[in-house]
């Protein structure tokens, strides 16, 4: 026997310590390990909750030290007569008012709402193909057509395939691909019949891929250029017969015209409400992210088909009635700005507004490639861009979307904070749990890097510095930053300001561009040619030439080749790359180009 075998009693008695006992000591060691651990949770919760109040409430003294407007309430726009109020007039709170169904589910529509400015169903099948060319493929010497009615080419012969892409732009005319993207536009009616016919000679029977070869890869023409599109197309429709097709929906800008007639009284409607001076949308301004919004579909939609109506008139060579649809739309822009008060611009608003005022800029550009724009026009259009300054209400949003975001999280009930964030999975899981003071402490790093965004333009001076913007989306983008409880929402929402800030921005440029272009053709009306450099304008076709956003230098111009010319600006990499576009706005020159 051992030791301890020896003195290790043989049953529980012995100790003098029953079964009951040593449980409850158990339970009692558990709860005391759970007391601490309540307790330390308890203490955790509460300091990080005080430091991440004490933090926002720091930050929140630095901002409004600078001026800065932190308090909701400032935001909320008075009420103005029914009378005077655009949102009032006969059918516009119906078209154009929807509530935030995004960040409050119960408070949407039971359906999208009225469309307006669509036109419905057109009546003539826009389905077919329109077949540009009929090409007939030979595998021996082709003898030529006494009649000329084919053209015989092969596909490694250069003239060749210049001379397809020539004929194909002459089969189409005159055209513009449509402000939605979805459908051509003609000058022409587009049952006119103006199909080419070749004969193509190759070694061996080629495919539809391999004919595609037959065209040049650069369109002599710069106007949107159909053949560097995804428009056409080549189909297969015999043993060695192809046809190039158009692929999208085609229409001769009087059909489109007569089409689009039916939505002319809606259209009045909005030009009869326009004419009140306010813009307030009517509601409870309480809770920030419940407020009423634009109804950004029907904006949309409006300012499209307002866009394809003034190509149409442009093709026919109608520049008034363009100017006319034109004005409309950079009118109707403007509802977004919530004038005169300006409270509040949404982020989303401010992003519309400039995203139609791009569009409106490109359908002036396209008026001035076809050269249809006249004197009367050209300083009416000069006139509305200059008044255009897409750097001022998104300096307003960003402000606003501070103050609504500090409001939000005061006063929101978590279960309603996750609700508006939309997360889910294990993020629904923290911002379930966390601390509130994690919330502030988001607050306070965020309100921090939105000052850096909203310090980096000067809207009253037209300046905008990328760098600042980049640096701080880039320190976000971090796979440390991204994990902090600190600054994880702020990961997920500031980079909306930059693209914001990016996208104002280049459309900004884009309307400057317009304007010095106005000036330009104005300049070649009477001349009979463009300027070799900008100076020629001041001050008698333009009293003061806008400068490059990005630097404030002067935009870059020079004439090409062709006697037409670039117009561009370094863009937001701020490197001058000699008038060559990136492939998005991140890169390369921002470049308006006329041929």
């Amino acid at each position: 026997m051992t030791l301890q075998d020896m003195t290790t009693p043989s049953n529980p008695a012995a100790t003098g310590v029953s079964p009951d006992i040593g449980r409850w000591r158990t339970a009692r060691r558990l709860l005391l390990v759970l007391a601490a651990a309540a307790t330390f949770i308890a203490i955790f919760y509460t300091v990080e909750n005080w430091r991440g109040r004490r933090e926002w409430e720091n930050r929140r003294r630095e901002l409004e030290a600078k001026g800065e407007v932190l308090d909701w309430a400032s935001y909320v726009p008075a009420p103005v007569p029914d009378g005077q109020n655009f949102f009032e007039a006969p059918k516009m709170r119906e078209w154009f008012i929807k509530p935030p169904s995004a960040a409050y589910p119960h408070l949407a529509n039971a359906t999208n709402g009225p469309r307006p400015f669509s036109p419905g169903q057109q009546n003539q099948h826009k389905d077919v193909d329109l077949v540009l060319a009929e090409v007939r493929v030979v595998t021996e010497p082709a003898a030529p057509n006494p009649e000329g009615s084919e053209v015989v080419m092969r596909l490694d012969d250069p003239a060749s395939r210049e001379r397809a892409a020539m004929q194909v732009e002459e089969a189409v005319g005159p055209y513009l691909i449509g402000a939605n993207g979805s459908i051509i536009l003609l000058a022409r009616a587009s049952d006119q019949e103006k199909t080419a016919r070749w004969v193509v000679q190759t070694d061996t029977s080629p495919s539809s891929s391999m004919l595609s070869l037959l065209f040049h890869p650069n369109s002599r023409r710069n106007l949107h250029g159909i053949l560097e599109s995804s428009a056409w197309g080549i189909e297969q429709v015999g043993k060695d017969l192809f046809h190039v097709v158009l692929k999208k929906p085609v229409y001769g800008a009087a059909e489109y015209l007569a089409w689009t007639d039916q939505l002319k009284p809606n259209f009045d409607l909005v030009r009869q409400a326009l004419q009140r001076p306010y813009a307030r949308i009517d509601c409870d301004y309480a809770l920030p992210f419940a407020i009423d919004i634009p109804n950004f579909i029907n904006l949309r939609t409006a300012s499209q088909t307002l866009s394809m109506r003034a190509q149409s008139y442009l093709l026919m060579g109608q520049p008034e009635d363009a100017l006319r649809e034109l004005t409309l739309i950079h009118d109707l822009s403007q509802v977004l700005l919530v004038k005169p008060s300006g409270k509040p611009i949404t982020l989303v608003g401010a992003m519309i507004h400039a995203a139609i005022q791009g569009l409106y800029a490109e359908m002036i550009r396209e008026g001035l490639e076809l050269h249809a724009w006249r004197e009367p026009q050209l300083l009416a259009l000069e006139q509305q861009l200059k008044e255009s300054n897409l750097l001022v209400p998104l300096v307003q949003a960003f402000q606003e979307e501070r103050a609504a975001t500090t409001r939000t999280f005061e006063s929101t009930k978590r279960s309603e904070l996750i609700n508006l964030f939309a997360f889910e999975g294990f993020t629904k899981l923290v911002l379930r749990w966390m601390p509130r003071g994690w919330f502030y402490q988001n607050m306070a790093v965020g309100a921090e890097m939105e000052q850096q965004v909203v310090t980096s333009l000067d809207p009253t001076n037209q300046l905008v510095q990328p760098q600042p913007v980049t640096e701080v989306i880039n320190e976000l983008a971090s796979e440390r930053e991204a994990r902090s409880p600190y600054r994880f929402l702020v990961a997920v929402a500031l980079p909306n300001y930059a693209k914001a800030l990016q996208t104002a921005a280049g459309n900004q440029t884009l309307i400057n561009q317009a304007r010095i272009a106005c000036a330009l053709e104005r300049f070649r009306l009477g001349q009979g040619r463009y300027p070799t450099s900008l100076d020629a304008l001041t001050p008698g076709f333009i009293e003061k030439m806008p400068h490059d956003l990005i630097g404030g230098h002067p935009l870059k111009y020079r004439l090409n080749q062709a006697g037409g010319y670039f117009l561009y600006s370094i863009g937001w990499d701020e490197q001058d790359s000699g008038g060559v576009a990136g492939n998005s706005r991140d890169e390369g020159d921002w470049v308006w180009s006329m041929r």
